[in-house]
């Protein structure tokens, strides 16, 4: 089976000869070109030679044409803040800001801003590979309503539901738009990427996702395209609601144990895919561990209905031989038995010495991210503490952030128990996992310990 069909089998449930490959390459490529993120992600040439040449290097059955959620949220009026090694971040919101009011904002056209560059890219991606499947990210509905409206959305969804329904309309035919885009320049798969529905709960979620993400699957299934949902984060109490939404596949990161996500997904009959530990085994791990990871979501995923991806978009950095080391073993079944005879043995972390980390005097915050010039819910957790120790306005407040980027990131997580990202800890204690807490009640729990603290004169 050529790669598109064997990504098009899986989807449908259909039994595969091999589990299919899709490693999702965004920033990554720019990697391969010795190009720094922002000049990748600009141009139109360079997402075609990037695409080329992660073809060439990992064998893949399918593809992303990019990795970018912030493309929407550019066009209609979000401030970008551009990065070395990331996709940009959105650092305003219009809806918030007062600089535009929700019946100012149209849904924009093809030839707009950075839409044209990806879509010129699409198709002469698609030309050049017409076996791969292709697959095109737009920004979920909830994730693009909260680039436009900041924090304040999860307010809101209290205090004014009608409004957030209405935007949340407003981006669901912004999706749509995206979808047809994508399709017409040659996508087989559109995959509604949504990391920030991990942050709410299954009761926020049947009313003010479900009802948008399911109309813009149902657009893509009547346009003749694969429709993929793209979650991150510890998004393990919506996966059920995320089925509902019928989509063709649901993937996911590490966060969501894949034997729990392949027993959700059987039961709705959906297709599934994911979830290749990004930092931990992709970027610093070695090629062996790299298979190994690989071997264990193979078995679990089983060959009916699942595709091996990593958790998200790959970091930048990742070695491109781990990658390889991968694209190796998935298509080589010799290889495969002989892993499984060895048998995996776990990646030893050295735990670190917190003895003298924390004080009597001073309250420490650790924020656990991917990264949040990258990862969009731990970049608006990390802005929700920053926000909170402002208003609060104590000298004795220091708070970090560990991106699992690094090994003192991992090792960090691992000293003290955190096992979801994004989380924060306040004094060694886990206090917010995988949610982005309101402001007042981050205040008051940073509160509560600084009420604890001795003051040094």
């Amino acid at each position: 089976m050529k790669g598109l069909e064997l990504v098009k089998a899986a989807m449908k449930r259909q039994e595969v000869e091999r589990v299919p490959w899709v490693p999702f390459v965004g920033a990554h490529a720019g990697h391969l070109l010795d190009l720094n993120a922002t000049t990748y992600f600009k141009s139109e040439q360079h997402i075609i030679d990037g695409a080329e040449e992660a073809i060439k290097k990992y064998n893949p059955d399918g593809i992303p044409v990019t990795f970018d959620l912030q493309i929407e949220a550019e066009v209609l009026g979000c401030e970008l803040k551009w990065s070395e090694d990331n996709p940009p971040a959105v650092v305003s919101h219009p809806l918030a800001d007062g600089s535009l009011k929700l019946e100012d904002l149209k849904v924009p056209c093809r030839c707009k801003g950075r839409i044209a560059t990806v879509m010129n890219a699409t198709s002469k991606i698609k030309e050049a590979h017409p076996d791969i499947a292709l697959y095109g990210l737009i920004t979920g509905p909830f994730t693009l309503a909260l680039h436009l409206m900041g924090t304040d959305i999860f307010m809101k969804l209290f205090e004014d539901p009608e409004y957030v329904g209405k935007v949340m309309d407003y981006c669901t035919k912004v999706g749509k738009a995206m979808s047809d885009y994508y399709i017409e320049a040659g996508c087989d798969v559109v995959a509604v990427v949504d990391p920030m529905v991990s942050q709410i709960d299954p009761m926020s979620f049947e009313m003010f996702v479900s009802p948008y993400c399911k109309e813009v699957f149902s657009h893509i299934r009547e346009c003749g395209a694969l429709s993929s949902f793209f979650v991150c984060g510890n998004a393990t109490q919506n996966i059920e609601e995320m089925c509902k939404c019928e989509p063709d596949n649901i993937s996911i990161d590490e966060n969501i144990p894949l034997d729990f996500l392949k027993e959700q997904c059987d039961k709705y009959e959906i297709s599934f895919g994911g979830n290749m530990k990004l930092t931990s085994v992709l970027l610093i791990g070695t090629p062996e561990d790299c298979k190994f990871e690989a071997m264990e979501c193979m078995d679990i995923g089983g060959k009916k209905g699942f595709i091996l991806a990593p958790g998200c978009d790959l970091p930048m950095a990742t070695p491109p031989e781990n990658l390889e080391a991968i694209a190796e073993i998935v298509h080589d079944e010799y290889q495969q038995d002989v892993l499984r005879t060895k048998g995996q043995t776990a990646k030893d972390v050295e735990l670190l010495d917190l003895e003298n980390y924390f004080t009597n005097d001073k309250v420490k915050i650790d924020v656990i991210t991917l990264d949040s010039e990258g990862c969009a819910p731990c970049q608006y957790m990390m802005q929700a503490v920053e926000l909170a120790v402002e208003e609060i306005g104590a000298d004795n407040i220091e708070y970090v952030e560990h991106k699992i980027k690094n090994q003192e990131g991992i090792q960090m997580m691992m000293s003290l128990g955190v096992r979801n990202l994004p989380t924060i800890c306040i004094d060694g204690e886990i206090e917010f996992i995988s949610i982005i807490p309101p402001k007042t009640e981050l205040v008051k729990c940073i509160q509560k310990h600084l009420d604890t603290k001795v003051v040094v004169n």
